[in-house]
């Protein structure tokens, strides 16, 4: 895909090459195993989905991703590169971007300041903020995602559906031009209209070349936009599949350990 230099946020090649990887990774707290020899890898273009019950490790695994809780051990490599994530500013040197549940939005400011929030842009001499030039760039960008259900980037987010503050808190991320989108739940609490939408916005982030990581409950969803599964069942691996091959039931087994007797399914060799 060819990216003009009026692009907001550019496309990421494709490759074989996982964009992140973690290999044997444990996290205790205190006395607690929050993870045990945990692996997990994402690729361009591809969107992982990340299940388990409450307390299997999920979140824990997304900290270490995002450098908020550090790995007690293990390797992470990105870009086939070994790293070290020790913060959330490690991980965004890494182009790493994260969409938490609560997503973090100011309800009494409109779009583009939440897009903007902590990194406005200066104007000219006088003008302390660039408001023109930033709502600009908030049209592309939803235009480049291709948002269509917002009224005006100039809307006050606090009247905003579900969907659509969703919609806002991913395109936030999105500028700062991310190869790894970690998205923490996006569809919890949404109407299936709303669910719908940020489907689709999930699938247009994977057509640009960006790695996403997906956790969720909703199995539907998984199934809907997810390459692969990812499962983890009291802090540990429980099996890993392609989406296409594999039901709804044995991904099921995995998670409650009705399966823990049998061989998981194994994932196909990823291609680029």
């Amino acid at each position: 895909m060819t990216v003009t230099t009026e692009d907001p946020i550019a496309a990421h090649p494709r490759s074989g090459c996982p964009l992140l990887s973690l290999k044997g990774v444990t996290k205790s707290f205190g006395q607690v195993q929050a993870l045990s020899d945990v692996d997990f890898e994402v690729h361009p273009g591809e969107v992982v989905a990340l299940v388990g019950d409450n307390g299997a490790g999920k979140s824990t695994l997304i900290k270490v991703m995002s450098g908020v809780g550090p790995p007690d051990s293990g390797d992470i490599s990105f870009d086939g590169k070994p790293v070290r994530i020790s913060s959330p500013h490690d991980s965004a040197e890494l182009d790493i971007a994260v969409v938490y549940q609560d997503l973090a939005l100011c309800d009494n400011l409109d779009v583009v300041a939440n897009l903007f929030l902590g990194r406005e842009e200066t104007g000219r001499v006088g003008f302390p903020l660039d408001e023109i030039g930033m709502e600009r760039r908030s049209r592309e960008l939803l235009d480049i995602l291709a948002v269509r259900t917002l009224r005006s980037v100039r809307s006050e987010v606090g009247g905003l559906s579900g969907g659509q503050r969703q919609t806002v808190a991913i395109a936030r991320a999105m500028l700062g031009n991310p190869k790894v989108v970690l998205l923490d739940e996006p569809t919890a609490a949404l109407g299936v209209a709303q669910t719908e939408q940020v489907l689709a916005l999930i699938t247009r982030l994977r057509e640009r070349g960006l790695g996403v990581v997906l956790i969720s409950h909703n199995l539907a969803d998984v199934f809907q936009v997810a390459d692969r599964i990812t499962v983890l069942r009291l802090g540990r691996n429980a099996g890993s599949f392609r989406t296409d091959s594999v039901s709804r039931e044995v991904v099921v087994g995995a998670i409650t350990g009705a399966q823990s007797d049998r061989p998981s399914e194994s994932t196909e060799e990823h291609q680029s």
